[in-house]
């Protein structure tokens, strides 16, 4: 394209300036320039695609400048294939489409951009990462960089949602980011910079787009909004006053109905977040227990999530990331997922019922999403058909299991789930079991369901049939035993006769074409016919659609009815899993109240003891904020210290989300946010060390902190000097602990034995240690959490086992024996610096 811009673009041929028209209102998006039965490519764009896609980069007629023009193009029935590949590296594609049958067309084909494909936008099964939501997120922060205005809109499942952050703003943001991964953010122009400087790791891998401020605009959008939805205020969503909310979901909707060229009808509501509802989980919390990424790869491998997510529908898959996400804090709705999951963890045959029906049970939503939006095909319906048929066999299991009417959530989603039988039946009658790929073949409704296309094809096939006995008849007619009747796209119809026997033909035949071994020639017999079959051919496509959109549209009228079902059966997805991870794993039902305390007995680490050869080891915990509020944890690296933490935290979640847990008992008092300080890093983006990262973690919890809160800390001041470091962890303990304060429940690793001291006196501080059994070759852990303080840290011991050579570890024992015989590194210096000599073999 730059090329092209050196030249007037009136030197083009007529067909290159139109494309230079249309290029120039997409500069930042690929061109799909459609040529027939292609979308092609051209200078920059063909480049880009070529080296992205593995295409053939070729050239055509020379620019203004005496250059051939770069090209590169792809059929137009495998583009499925192709736009996910570009989209998934954070390209924008503009698909520009013949509007005009080119047959009729007088000049240039007239060609119009339908739709841009980004990244937040995509809503095709081929485009889309199956069973995960495919979010744009937009955003608007305010003036002061103190609130933000937040949405999400999935266009494949029709879900718009919207909330507000305040408080810490960035890490909510960041939170956000983790917790719904968006494939692409969405930013008024003049935030750009700023969000991508303070946001920074958090924004990897995620497009970013800016858009036009004035869009952004609250009382724009609310128009924007209150038209979309035909209503006259937003209060009846929750979004009264919400004006940063509302801001960046009218931005939401501006872009997508710009990408689409229409608008999105089959996004029905918007709703707001309340986080009075759910536990916090931060993107920290998130990324250090490895809810949804692992700390090694970043993938999903090893996590909660990935262990926790057995479900067989795509609607389960999401339900359960959500509920992942965004724990409960009413024991009472908690309850009602319990006693869901805890009837299926005790009913082997309904569970095996139920999956056998799940299973086949496709994406329902983006199903109905796609035929909203008008990228839909016959498969999609036979696909809603198989799916929609399924609800009756799940009403059966229902029927001949009435014990599941008296669990609440139970009988509360078998209400909620519709089979629709008249829809089912309807398109049972329509549509044939194994319909073409694009609705434009053809060869979609079944016979019997239209008298009018029935006709039209029983008197297409009367004509084929004719023309067989054609051939046949004037093989006989002219003697002539090679003669064919053929046909093809440029010419239709013929008879052909090869040259040897071109002397019989008769007078009647009128020559069409003329080839090398042969000729071919039109009868106005033929011709007649010829002219009807097309016609025929043509009304069958052309009734065909009709009655396919028909269809459509009766299922898009009962849109509201089928979403309501997908949704109730991710739900019952997500709860039958849950009780099967129960059963499976020996998981039991936890205690859920308002009280204060965290009571654990046996508990385990979900992940781990699915994983580790050697047996897991169960251990204890109890905490409340009156007498044990604050447990100090002493014990060698390695020991299992941090596992004992994250299986705290995750039995918390998982407890929360109403899920059984890997435990013998289970008592969870209500904890409103998960505070996590473990391992350490760096944060180059923001030019942030180690230390300053770990004391901006501290100062989030100090500040952020509640009595309900659950804080675990692996370790603080390690960044700095030891008396800095143990001097920041005392204060933070005192302060942590003191219920005028915070008072929280917490669980604090550490190696500072000094700070074992604070039990007795800072009140709620106790120890725990985690036990070793030392032996004369070393030390094994037991991994088995015990009341008191560690003896001492064993961290020679540790170095040993992980293979430091035998001279540094017996060294560093001899060193560690002098500090401890004087108690003082200062005292002991002179003398450790004698014996490393005589060691080496040196002396005065």
């Amino acid at each position: 394209m730059k090329e092209a811009a050196k030249e007037s673009v009136e030197n083009f041929t007529p067909l290159m300036r139109q494309y230079h028209r249309i290029k120039k209102r997409y500069p930042n998006a690929i061109l799909f320039y459609r040529m027939g039965d292609f979308y092609e490519m051209f200078f920059e764009d063909a480049v880009v695609a070529s080296k992205e896609l593995g295409i053939t980069l070729t050239s055509r007629d020379k620019g203004p400048d005496g250059k051939r023009i770069p090209m590169a193009g792809v059929p137009y029935h495998a583009v499925d294939n192709y736009l996910p590949r570009l989209v998934e590296k954070g390209y924008k594609v503009a698909i520009c489409e013949q509007v005009e049958d080119p047959k009729k067309a007088k000049g240039i084909v007239k060609r119009e951009v339908v739709r841009v494909v980004t990244p937040g936008t995509l809503y095709t099964s081929s485009e889309l990462k199956e069973h995960t939501n495919n979010f744009l997120l937009s955003l608007l922060v305010d003036s002061r960089a103190s609130r933000a205005g937040l949405a999400l809109l999935d266009l494949s499942t029709g879900e718009f949602f919207c909330k507000e952050v305040e408080g810490d703003l960035l890490e909510g943001i960041r939170s956000d980011l983790m917790k719904y991964g968006p494939r692409e953010v969405l930013v008024p122009r003049s935030q750009r910079r700023w969000v991508e400087e303070n946001v920074g790791e958090a924004l990897k891998g995620i497009t970013i787009t800016d858009w036009p401020d004035h869009l952004f605009l609250p009382e724009g959008s609310e128009e924007r909004l209150k038209a979309h939805f035909s209503v006259l205020s937003l209060d009846g969503f929750g979004l009264k006053g919400r004006r940063l909310a509302i801001g960046a979901a009218g931005a939401a909707l501006a872009y997508v109905n710009e990408t689409l060229m229409s608008s999105p009808t089959h996004i029905g509501e918007i709703r707001y977040l309340e986080s009075s509802g759910n536990m916090i989980l931060d993107s920290t919390t998130l990324r250090n227990l490895e809810i949804f990424r692992n700390l090694r790869d970043s993938s999903t491998s090893g996590t909660l999530f990935e262990l926790l997510n057995k479900t067989l529908t795509p609607m389960g898959t999401r339900a359960m990331r959500q509920a992942l996400s965004s724990p409960l804090l009413s024991p009472t709705q908690i309850d009602r997922r319990l006693d869901a999951v805890e009837y299926f963890r005790g009913h082997l045959f309904v569970r095996s019922d139920l999956k056998e029906v799940l299973k086949g049970v496709g994406d329902i939503e983006r199903t109905i999403s796609r035929l909203n939006l008008g990228g839909g095909s016959a498969r999609d319906l036979v696909s809603l058909r198989e799916s929609l048929r399924r609800m009756e066999s799940l009403g059966e299991i229902f029927e001949k299991n009435p014990e599941m009417l008296s669990v609440e959530l139970l009988a509360d989603l078998r209400g909620r789930i519709n089979p629709l039988s008249d829809l089912v039946e309807l398109l049972d009658r329509a549509i044939v079991e194994a319909p073409p790929a694009t609705v434009k073949e053809g060869g979609m409704i079944k016979e019997g369901f239209s008298e009018e296309l029935d006709g039209l094809k029983k008197a297409l096939k009367e004509a084929k049939e004719y023309l067989e006995t054609l051939e046949m008849r004037e093989r006989r007619r002219t003697g002539i035993k090679s003669l064919k009747v053929g046909f093809n796209k440029v010419f239709g119809y013929y008879i052909e006769v090869t040259r040897p026997n071109l002397h019989l033909v008769p007078k009647d035949y009128i020559r069409k074409q003329t080839l090398a071994s042969s000729e071919r020639f039109i009868t106005p017999e033929l011709k007649e016919k010829e002219s009807f079959i097309l016609n025929a051919q043509d009304k069958i496509e052309e009734l065909e659609y009709a009655l396919f959109r028909q269809l459509v549209e009766e299922v898009l009228r009962r849109s509201e009815e089928i979403y309501a079902t997908a949704r109730a059966i991710g739900e019952l997805d997500m709860l039958l899993t849950l009780g099967e991870l129960a059963a499976q794993y020996n998981y039991t039902r936890p205690r859920v109240d308002e009280s204060d305390e965290i009571v654990i007995k046996g508990g385990r680490h979900p992940v781990v003891e699915r994983i580790v050869e050697w047996g897991f080891v169960p251990n204890d915990l109890y905490i409340n904020t009156r007498q044990e509020r604050f447990i100090i944890l002493t014990g060698p690296n390695m020991s299992g210290k941090s596992t004992y933490m994250r299986q705290t935290a995750m039995i918390v979640i998982m407890a929360q989300m109403g899920s059984f847990v890997p435990a013998e008992e289970a008592r969870i008092g209500i904890v409103d946010r998960i505070f996590t300080r473990v391992g350490a890093y760096d944060d180059p983006v923001r030019g942030q060390s180690t230390f300053m990262v770990e004391m901006l973690e501290l100062a989030n919890i100090l500040r952020s902190a509640t009595e309900r809160s659950l804080i675990l800390l692996d370790e603080i001041g390690r960044g700095t000097s030891t008396f800095d470091g143990m001097a920041i962890a005392w204060a933070a303990v005192e302060y942590l602990a003191d219920k005028r304060k915070i008072g929280a429940r917490t669980i604090f690793a550490t190696h500072y034995h000094h700070l074992t001291e604070l039990e007795g006196m800072v009140e709620g501080v106790v120890n725990y240690h985690v036990a070793v059994k030392e032996k004369e070759e070393g030390v094994v852990f037991l991994r088995k959490v015990r009341r008191g303080p560690s003896s001492r840290s064993y961290g020679i011991e540790v170095a040993k086992l992980a293979g430091v050579p035998e001279e540094v570890v017996r060294r560093a024992s001899e060193i560690l024996s002098e500090i401890e015989r004087r108690d003082s590194l200062k005292e002991a210096a002179p003398e450790i610096a004698i014996n490393g000599k005589r060691g080496r073999g040196g002396g005065e």
